[in-house]
């Protein structure tokens, strides 16, 4: 059942949700937007309870702007334990995934999962490395799938009144290219996934170049997801 109500005037988040037009031009997967944003949820200790809230780039990066903000409360120290959930519209560069390291090194009792809509310059062998650091670091990396946009649509976005249900609907092949690419980064094997804009008609073109170490390497069934592959028959 749709409720006919936005999020409620007593809810304690309403003032740090991003307005529907935000989400989309943030999160949609087809997109190339310069600016990124975060989507983050914080669970203290034992307690039940969880802190939403959202920022942007600033002339930090968001994830940097982050790690300053929560480091500089006076309660935060380096025995606190938490968990950290982010929805960024855009993978970590380098630099950042260096800043998450040495964030989560001087606290160990912080366990940080990582959620994108896209993968940032995904061919720069940096911000690949970077990427494939952070999860032999322990961190968890994934591409939002529908599951987290319901998610983040519900939580963090300041939905019109009977709009819950109504959130952004993206092709699910664009995540299913991502997630094939983010394989590939983990993996350490060559990039598989091209992307060019035209900025006349402002329509943005994927491409899939899959070599033989591909299909090695990546488990068929990450390969059939995308549709692009057919799977082999065998006639008797």
């Amino acid at each position: 059942m749709t409720s006919e109500k936005g999020p409620s005037t007593g809810d304690p988040t309403l003032r740090r949700r991003i307005e529907p037009w935000e989400f989309d031009i943030f999160y949609d997967p087809r997109e190339l937007r310069k600016e990124a944003c975060l989507l983050y949820e914080i669970k203290w200790g034992m307690s039940p309870k969880i802190w939403r809230s959202s920022g942007k780039n600033t002339t930090n990066h968001v994830e940097v702007n982050f790690i300053e903000k929560l480091t500089s409360e006076r309660r935060f120290h380096s025995s606190i334990s938490c968990s950290i959930t982010w929805f960024l519209s855009w993978s970590p560069c380098w630099e950042c995934s260096q800043a998450i390291r040495e964030f989560l090194s001087q606290h160990p009792g912080v366990t940080l999962v990582i959620y994108v809509a896209r993968l940032f310059w995904h061919t720069d062998q940096q911000n690949r490395q970077g990427l494939r650091d952070l999860v032999n670091s322990g961190v968890t990396i994934q591409i939002m799938t529908a599951s987290e946009y319901y998610h983040c649509w519900r939580n963090f976005v300041n939905y019109p009144p009977g709009e819950e249900a109504h959130w952004p609907r993206y092709p699910p092949l664009w995540m299913m290219l991502y997630a094939l690419e983010l394989h590939c980064i983990i993996l350490s094997l060559p990039p598989c996934l091209k992307i060019s804009r035209r900025w006349q008609n402002h329509l943005t073109f994927f491409r899939l170049h899959l070599q033989n170490c591909h299909y090695q390497t990546i488990p068929p069934h990450i390969l059939l997801a995308t549709g692009l592959i057919q799977p082999s028959v065998t006639w008797r």
